[in-house]
């Protein structure tokens, strides 16, 4: 953008030229160079007119080479967004990926947003996440200046232990291991390592993956989806709302501040009884698959995959497969085996575990509010996501004996979306 201001020859009139772009600056000051009558010189307004132009050049020329470098910098890395709400099994999808060798993680860094500013609304604050998560992809972790002490340690960053990059040899002294992480050791050895190291190692890995639950819809993330310097991809998680609320119930004490941005009550937290959040979620996610499915524009081309957690913790190895395929990565044997324990354990996923990646019976979970919620909850959970619901392929129940009938699926055969593209002279001015 430019902003000159232009003296006049003869004249001591200043003129500001409108911040343009930097392909119309030179034309937008020559026209007035030309058309103010005010230019008694000829040779004057000659001189002036080439050393504009020269300046105008050499502007244009430093921009493309720093843009050019900008794109350089990124070249070859790969920059995934788990999107998903809370308790939907994002922590445990943020793992599968965590856990990959290649991969730099933070799990929800959009977290130190809302802790900060927890008085605004969802909607207000999403221009500030956006902004977060963009410098976090490009390993700019000056970004948390604004919500950080400035005496700061990797340990004040939100779940900062659960990173597998964090939690090396190369940030802190831990033995080397190529295997998985232990998070328990991690906070003993590396928590009082300096802040300054997250984005040194960041800059190491080929693919920085985050975990966030803060976006609420699709078109707040398009800025980042056509910044050239990003190969960004999304992985949109769902659940079962009635899982979702189950879980919820067990958390409710921990998302009460979370409840009310959602809700904007101006910093007063909500234990959210009438699943009000809920009705907000389920229309997220609506919103979010159907602005990547629905006539989307071209820059989404091949950066969305929708993944059901139900269809995950049924055929983990498949699911996880084709996640590693669309972010591009290959799947270990020491990956396999760890997804394997983690899904088959015999942990039924009780309250004290609701925010922990333990060895359970992945599958048992996910059918867990089938015993334990009450049909009447199940129905209200039903009413306000219902539209929700049908898209995404969640069977609703009519009766408490339909809900206990474990042999009556709750999860509908999936159908395989079909994108439709706008036309790419239209997709241009998107966004």
């Amino acid at each position: 953008m430019c902003n000159h201001l232009i003296t006049s020859s003869g004249s001591s009139e200043l003129v500001a030229v409108p911040a343009v772009s930097s392909a119309r600056c030179f034309s937008a000051e020559l026209h007035i160079f030309l058309t103010m009558g005010r230019l008694r010189n000829t040779k004057s307004a000659v001189l002036s007119i080439l050393v504009l132009q020269s300046m105008v050049l050499l502007l244009i020329y430093i921009r493309q080479s720093g843009f050019t470098s900008q794109v350089e910098v990124q070249k070859g890395k790969v920059h995934v967004l788990i999107l998903s709400s809370w308790r939907s099994g994002s922590s445990f999808v943020g793992q599968v990926f965590n856990q990959h060798p290649n991969v730099f993680y933070l799990m929800e860094p959009a977290w130190h947003v809302w802790v900060s500013l927890y008085q605004n609304s969802a909607s207000a604050l999403r221009m500030a996440v956006r902004d977060l998560i963009h410098s976090v992809f490009q390993c700019d972790m000056s970004v948390f200046d604004a919500y950080m002490p400035e005496k700061r340690n990797v340990s004040s960053l939100f779940q900062w232990a659960v990173s597998r990059a964090l939690c090396s040899s190369s940030v802190c002294e831990l033995q080397e291991n190529e295997e998985i992480s232990d998070e328990s050791v991690c906070k003993k050895k590396c928590n009082k390592t300096s802040f300054e190291k997250v984005e040194e190692v960041c800059k190491t890995f080929s693919h920085v993956v985050i975990k966030e639950v803060r976006f609420f819809d699709l078109k707040t993330l398009y800025p980042l989806l056509k910044d050239p310097s990003l190969n960004l991809k999304i992985i949109h998680l769902i659940r079962d709302p009635r899982a979702v609320a189950r879980s919820r119930e067990q958390s409710m004490k921990a998302l009460m501040r979370d409840n009310g941005i959602v809700l904007n009550t101006n910093g007063t937290e909500v234990a959210d009884t009438s699943y009000h959040v809920m009705r907000e979620i389920c229309r997220s996610h609506v919103q979010i698959y159907e602005t990547a499915t629905q006539k989307a524009p071209s820059f989404l081309k091949e950066r969305y995959m929708m993944v059901r957690f139900e269809d995950l913790v049924r055929d983990p190895l498949t699911e996880i497969s084709e996640m590693y395929k669309f972010a591009e990565l290959d799947l270990t044997a020491s990956l396999k085996s760890w997804i394997y324990d983690i899904t088959h354990g015999e942990g039924p996923g009780e309250k004290q575990e609701a925010f922990k990646i333990t060895s359970r019976n992945a599958l048992n979970v996910s059918q867990a509010w089938r015993k334990t919620l009450s049909f009447e909850k199940v129905a209200k959970i039903q009413e306000v996501c219902k539209g929700a619901m049908n898209i995404l392929g969640y069977r609703l129940v009519d009766s408490e004996r339909e809900q206990k009938l474990l042999a009556l699926d709750m999860v509908l055969p999936r159908k395989r979306y079909q994108f439709m593209w706008l036309p790419s002279k239209t997709s241009t001015n998107q966004g």
